[in-house]
């Protein structure tokens, strides 16, 4: 094992110096601080120094996700985690992990720096600059809707993306709809590609057609809706399956708007199963996440990585929540149904 005396030789400075920038003692000036940690890090040390209370320190990265009140995607993901840490005796603190943070020095010193002995890492895109760290930290992680490979350190948690798309499509079959659309968020982010893949794959496997047509991605919502929701109609879609609510709920309101109706004429499917699911106009069915549960699965993979137990992959089963905004496919396999106020 690294030793601070390893280190404080690398370095050319006292062990009393390094003990000091591990311990944040404030007579050491940040820059030497970095120093030392970056070259502790670099050399493999990887024991957190913890205050003298003994606390254990765990933290929650998330960006790009709302969390703060029970109705907003992240909330129950720090419910379930914090339900499964605190007793077991870790504080877990939540950390907006915002480019800047994440620019400022490397995940692994920042994670010594703070004494925390793992990550639970939510919403984090592709380009986030920490997503190139996690290749090569030494520092328990786990991510949630993010895949690192051949990286013992870090773990990946999630639903089963395949399944829950699986699930959508069979059920869209057995209701008679043979042509079945996807829209999807911008693919720049690791869980639309997965899903966009999924939805291919379900198709193929139902022994649907499905090509490149049938299938629109757009960054914003209003491009979705505006671009690719009446090209879909147009090509006699009987169904829509998005890559989130949000999008299928825009979605619902947009075929509404151009005469269709849902689900007479047109059936829409979410992904995630938000709490506003129950609330649209019609209710909306949805691929659900329980995110509860995986707030807690992130813990538990975390643990595991902190025990040493280089854990790669943790998926729960996904459940499709059948409501108002699906039924059985149009008499006219054309997009419309008889008697239908499309023009």
């Amino acid at each position: 094992m690294v030793t601070l005396q390893d280190i404080a030789e690398k370095m050319g400075v006292s062990k009393g110096t390094v003990s000091k920038a591990l311990n944040g003692a404030s007579d050491i000036s940040e820059t030497l601080r970095k120093n030392i940690l970056e070259t502790a890090i670099a050399m493999g040390y990887s024991k957190i120094r913890r205050e003298k209370t003994g606390e254990k320190k765990l933290c929650i990265l998330i960006e790009n996700i709302e969390y703060e009140m029970p109705h907003q995607f992240g909330y129950d993901f720090i419910i379930g985690f914090r339900q499964m840490a605190e007793p077991a005796g870790y504080t877990v603190d939540v950390v907006a992990a915002d480019e800047k943070l994440q620019k400022s020095l490397p995940y692994d010193v920042f994670m010594l720096q703070n004494n925390y002995a793992g990550a639970y890492v939510l919403g984090f895109t592709l380009n986030d600059p920490w997503m190139k760290d996690f290749k090569v930290c030494r520092t328990p992680t786990a991510l949630y809707d993010n895949y690192i490979k051949s990286n013992p350190n870090v773990a990946s948690v999630g639903i089963d993306n395949a399944e829950g798309m699986d699930m959508a499509v069979t059920y869209l079959k057995k209701q008679g709809h043979k042509k079945i659309g996807y829209l999807s968020g911008a693919l720049g982010s690791f869980i639309m590609q997965v899903r966009h893949k999924a939805f291919f794959n379900a198709m193929r496997q139902n022994g649907l057609h499905a090509d490149a047509s049938m299938s629109g991605a757009s960054f914003y919502i209003t491009e979705s809706m505006q671009k690719h929701v009446p090209r879909l109609l147009n090509m006699g879609i009987t169904a829509i399956i998005c890559s989130h609510d949000m999008l299928a709920n825009a979605a619902m309101i947009q075929c509404q708007q151009l005469g269709y109706d849902v689900p007479g004429d047109v059936s829409i499917i979410g992904f995630d199963d938000l709490p506003i699911c129950a609330y649209t106009y019609p209710p909306l069915t949805s691929v659900r996440q329980n995110r509860l549960m995986l707030g807690k699965c992130g813990y538990s993979a975390l643990s595991s990585l902190i025990d040493q137990v280089p854990i790669g992959t943790l998926h729960l089963h996904a459940s499709l929540i059948v409501r108002e905004s699906t039924a059985q496919a149009p008499k006219k396999d054309a997009g419309i149904s008889t008697g239908s106020s499309a023009k």
